[in-house]
């Protein structure tokens, strides 16, 4: 790479259960203006904008255009918009840093799940000929995979049962989390899957801004500076993948550099419990990796958010100095279809 490019600044809503009294305008505003001001820069200042959203979600078509009434009609800008969780905007606005078009960059997500059932929503992912018309949702899937993976001897349901215990435990120093602490397990929703092994349905919507080279130094004390960040999808059918491995993931973290040395933060978008078990062994985690101390997608999740928070939430610590090395994943798709890896860096001490 060229050019050095970080990330110098995060925020994100509360994510809450629904936002029947916001549009989307009015839940992304607090957090656009959160994030420009964290750096001192105006929307003016921005060399290039992009959003992720999904139509689908929304239930209109072009329903992004309406959420650039938050980033303001004045001044023109140069924008752009990814049908996709808002980390791979994120990796659209690194790769225009990179060009040297701009040296700033504001990238924001956002999603209402509330409104419908966001499980049917996603079945709209799946191959329209073959998989979609049997409905099978997105829980559905996921314990398709959880059982796969038990049947392999890779974990049992105690085990599942630790990792969203630990999870929501971590997300108590979480003021963003919509669930924390203690969360009973709960009733099957498709067996293996309890009901603590699932994500919780919500909105929210987070905003990162990058900057390169000395504009990142001026804008944030310590950058988190993206050494690399790739990412790679798996096939579309369900039935020729093997459930109980991430290849993408492996590769996209290959190419990313994030097995060139240790790191000691992992973001993982792992919506079920299940999946978490799938990353750490595709990423070749240790045990002494702290994995998502944040709390992770089982403590909030806000579809087309969530991955964009695992990078805001790992540069973050990155910027406080809880991290030196941390790596962030993304995911969308069935099964961790398709999946991003960027690994971040501060500067030394």
């Amino acid at each position: 790479m060229t050019r050095e490019i970080a990330v110098v600044a995060f925020a994100q809503t509360d994510h809450r259960r629904t936002s029947h009294d916001l549009s989307e305008v009015e839940m992304l505003m607090p957090v656009l203006h959160d994030v420009l001001a964290q750096t001192g820069l105006k929307t003016a200042d921005i060399g290039f904008t992009c959003s992720g959203s999904s139509d689908y979600l929304a239930g209109r078509a072009f329903s992004f255009t309406l959420a650039l009434d938050g980033v303001g009609a004045w001044p023109p800008i140069s924008e752009s918009h990814v049908e996709m969780d808002g980390a791979w905007a994120l990796y659209e606005a690194w790769t225009k840093l990179l060009t040297g078009d701009a040296d700033t960059a504001l990238v924001y997500s956002y999603g209402k799940s509330s409104p419908g059932s966001v499980r049917d929503v996603l079945t709209r992912q799946l191959d329209p000929y073959y998989v979609a018309p049997l409905w099978p949702d997105s829980v559905a899937l996921a314990a398709l995979q959880a059982q796969a993976l038990i049947d392999a001897g890779d974990t049992d349901e105690p085990e599942l049962a630790a990792v969203a215990a630990r999870s929501r435990e971590d997300a108590s120093a979480n003021p963003h989390a919509q669930l924390r602490g203690a969360v009973e397990q709960g009733e099957y929703v498709v067996r293996p899957l309890r009901t603590g092994d699932c994500p919780p349905i919500g909105d929210g919507a987070a905003a990162v801004i990058l900057a390169a080279g000395d504009r990142a130094r001026e804008l944030c004390a310590r950058p988190a500076w993206i050494r690399g960040i790739d990412h790679r999808i798996e096939a579309h059918s369900l039935g020729v993948r093997d459930l109980t491995d991430s290849p993408s993931t492996r590769l996209a973290a290959e190419k990313a550099g994030a097995f060139d040395k240790p790191v000691d933060t992992a973001e993982l978008h792992a919506p079920f419990t299940s999946q978490e078990v799938v990353l750490r062994k595709a990423l070749r985690l240790r045990d002494d990796v702290r994995v998502n101390p944040s709390g992770g997608a089982l403590a909030a999740h806000s579809v087309m958010a969530a991955g964009l928070v695992r990078i805001g939430e790992a540069a973050a610590r990155v910027h406080r100095g809880e991290s030196d090395r941390a790596l962030a994943h993304a995911t969308s798709g069935p099964c961790l279809q398709q999946n991003l890896v960027a690994v971040l860096e501060g500067d030394p001490r």
